[in-house]
């Protein structure tokens, strides 16, 4: 089960301190490099406008953590990532646990859970820690200490170009910004990255693939200010990928024009492997398809997830995890989820008939010499999918109107275009 690789893989990553820029997000980048050679990874400097965004400094924590006033440490960065607020100033200094409550993040209604909190775009510091444990604080002099550094640097990103036979592309996007975070984070990037390698492997790829590697929200800004031209040019469907890895449910986003062709064929897989899966609207979006789908931007880009973002009890806390929430069978339910959605866009062709009439199906060694029911059950497949090659009609269209997975039909098509019985078109 590929499952069990991919959640090897993203236990590896799961010490790293992502964040929209830093070593950690580049030694992300440079792990996911080692299952793809062939990955390009890019730099932006701090303060680059795109669009109506800059790219904002790069931010380096070495240590942080406070000592309590019996000469304990709490909140140990080096401990779990998560308690320090992202994009933290640097501090050292005494204060009152008054004035460290100011500081102190929590969640009320999960007591056992650290919260993910950041402050990107403005000056603060601060921690996070369990409500059990913010409780059990005690009156007297606390010690703050953080060791990080704000400055003008780069901000990174990864990006993997396989050609196809035509230059037409499908897009997918992934991000690597979250600190340790199983579902909300390397659900996303670590599925992408065994995705890829399938399609590396691909003989035949039909259309090229642009896949990259971000920081989400500022890395699909970033991307789209430098790229804008090719994508609206170039890309006829895609995903981003995130929230792919527990065994909940599964679950559909849409773009926002909600009828592309990427909606059509989330929607066909996700009828055929999960039948009661959650559809949302467009007004449920939360991630990077809000950059790809803007007005103006307006690129193809839907979601394919497991359990969606805020919508389960540890989302943003410690909690999600690769233990609870993340396993190897979540994670390998997503894959092949994203993975059949890919295979059909690369095979959903238009087919028509050479042959006039009902073509003879016996002389092309399409009638078996032992009838049986499995045999007759495929000739009426085969005779239902020629009834629709009209060249009008793609290989998802006539799936949804013989009511069949688009992947039983695939050896057929296979079959009768050797056949010459129909052409693609």
């Amino acid at each position: 089960m590929i499952g069990n690789d991919i959640h090897k893989f993203a236990s590896q990553l799961w010490p790293l301190n992502r964040s929209l820029t830093g070593e950690g997000l580049r030694e992300t980048l440079k792990q996911i490099s080692k299952h793809l050679p062939n990955l390009s990874i890019k730099s932006v400097k701090s303060g680059t406008k795109v669009f109506d965004w800059i790219v904002p400094p790069e931010w380096y924590v070495s240590e942080a953590y406070i000592i309590d006033p019996n000469g304990k440490k709490i909140c140990d960065f080096t401990t779990n990532n998560l308690h320090l607020v992202g994009y933290s100033m640097p501090l050292n200094k005494k204060i009152s646990l008054k004035e460290l409550q100011k500081h102190l993040h929590s969640v009320p209604e999960n007591r056992d859970a650290i919260p993910y909190v950041t402050s990107y775009y403005e000056k603060r510091w601060g921690f996070c820690l369990s409500q059990n444990q913010r409780e059990s604080l005690k009156e007297g002099e606390y010690n703050v200490v953080i060791n990080s550094k704000i400055f003008s640097g780069k901000l990174n990103y990864g990006e993997l170009i396989l050609p196809g036979k035509v230059d037409k592309e499908i897009f997918i996007s992934t991000y690597i910004c979250h600190p340790s975070m199983a579902n909300n984070e390397l659900s996303g990037p670590t599925v992408t990255t065994y995705l890829a390698k399938w399609l590396k492997e691909l003989p035949n790829r039909y259309y090229t693939y642009r896949i990259i590697f971000i920081p989400e929200t500022i890395g699909s800004i970033t991307y789209l200010s430098s790229n804008l031209k090719h994508l609206k040019n170039k890309v006829i469907a895609g995903f981003n990928v995130s929230c792919v890895g527990d065994e909940r449910s599964y679950s559909y986003l849409p773009s926002r024009n909600g009828n592309t062709i990427s909606d059509k064929v989330a929607k066909h897989v996700l009828k055929w492997i999960a039948p009661n899966y959650k559809c949302y609207s467009w007004l449920e979006r939360g991630s990077d398809e809000r950059q790809y789908c803007a007005p103006g931007i307006d690129l193809p880009i839907a979601s394919i997830l497991r359990t969606k973002y805020g919508e389960y009890p540890e989302y943003h806390t410690s909690l999600d995890d690769l233990k609870n929430v993340v396993t190897p069978k979540g994670l390998n339910g997503g894959y092949w989820a994203l993975r059949k959605a890919l295979e059909l866009l690369d095979k959903n062709k238009n087919y028509k008939n050479n042959i006039l009439c009902e073509p003879q199906l016996v002389k092309r060694g399409f009638y078996p010499k032992v009838s049986s029911k499995k045999s007759q059950d495929d000739l009426k497949v085969i005779k239902n999918f020629l009834s629709f090659c009209d060249g009008e009609h793609t290989l998802l269209d006539i799936a949804e109107k013989i009511n069949l997975p688009a992947w039983e039909l695939y050896e057929f098509v296979e079959k009768l275009v050797s056949q010459k019985v129909i052409s693609e078109i």
